[in-house]
């Protein structure tokens, strides 16, 4: 996967804010030049913060439309669709920062169940946890913001799927990795 130049992240964050201005706000879409890279199919997750605290959180864990129609797709879920959280105002844009997650495509860990946590490196994986009919997702920067290691690490995705700590244990539960690029801001400055 041909990974996103920082100009092309900033296009990134620039496209899901204009994006979410344009839908709450009535503000008018910014025009960006977008580069070829935004035709790709690509999984991609976009996130809200507000003052240090998630916001909305919602994305394609898998290419499946090209990314420029993703992002928007996601950052407009994220504002208006997450269901942990109210729709997002107007009043509370000029609070709340982007980040936005271009994502590899998730892969299985072709390993036994005690070895998962051996091929997972905290920040560099974002993980999928499939079973039991559910599945739960946990982007990378998750497990760093957090401190967690690998095994805690796998835990969590399992609660996030519904699903009780240590399932990862089991062979009827399937582990998927990926990675991600990330692209953030705060209070609307690209970092």
């Amino acid at each position: 996967m041909n990974l996103l130049t920082d100009d092309e992240g900033e296009m990134a964050v620039s496209l899901a804010r204009g994006t979410i201005e344009h839908k709450i706000s009535n503000k008018q879409k910014p025009v960006l030049d977008l580069t070829s890279i935004f035709q790709e199919k690509r999984g991609v997750f976009v996130t809200l913060n507000k003052e240090g605290n998630l916001r909305g959180c919602i994305g394609f864990p898998y290419p499946m439309i090209p990314l420029a129609n993703a992002i928007e797709q996601a950052a407009i879920a994220s504002a208006l669709e997450d269901p942990r959280f109210p729709q997002v105002r107007p009043n509370e844009l000029k609070l709340i920062d982007l980040e936005v997650t271009i994502l590899t495509v998730p892969e299985p860990l072709n390993c036994s169940p005690e070895e998962r946590p051996s091929k997972i490196e905290v920040g560099k994986h974002g993980l999928i946890i499939r079973g039991l009919g559910t599945s739960g997702l946990l982007l990378p920067q998750v497990a760093t913001d957090y401190g967690w290691d690998s095994k805690t690490f796998l835990d969590h995705t399992c609660m996030k799927a519904g699903l009780p700590n240590r399932c990862w244990m089991h062979d009827n539960v399937e582990v998927l990795a990926f990675e991600g690029q990330i692209f953030s801001e705060l209070h609307n400055k690209v970092r």
